[in-house]
């Protein structure tokens, strides 16, 4: 994963809002990747179990772009693992 400086979790939050993904508590979200070295882990946590904490995703009324998820989740170095549990729980609804 290397190089990819601390900013980049930002940019892939925005790129995931940009998709059409809707961030609950999304501030809470930005703090505790921030304060991590490895955000990339700490955001596969979250999707899977922020829902304790109030932090959700989910698709916005109009519907979410997968291919810009994809797109987001390659550019970041994101599991496919993590994409397709991440694209599932949209649909469901996290």
């Amino acid at each position: 994963m290397g190089s990819l400086d601390k900013e980049s979790f930002e940019e892939f939050l925005d790129s995931l809002k940009q998709a059409g993904v809707v961030i609950s508590n999304e501030c809470d979200l930005r703090e505790r990747l921030a304060e991590v070295q490895r955000w990339r882990f700490a955001f596969a946590t979250l999707a899977s179990y922020g829902s304790r904490i109030g932090i959700r995703f989910e698709g916005r009324s109009v519907g979410v772009n997968e291919a810009e998820i994809h797109r987001a989740f390659a550019q970041f170095q994101l599991p496919e693992s993590l994409e397709t549990a991440f694209a599932a729980g949209l649909k469901a609804g996290y």
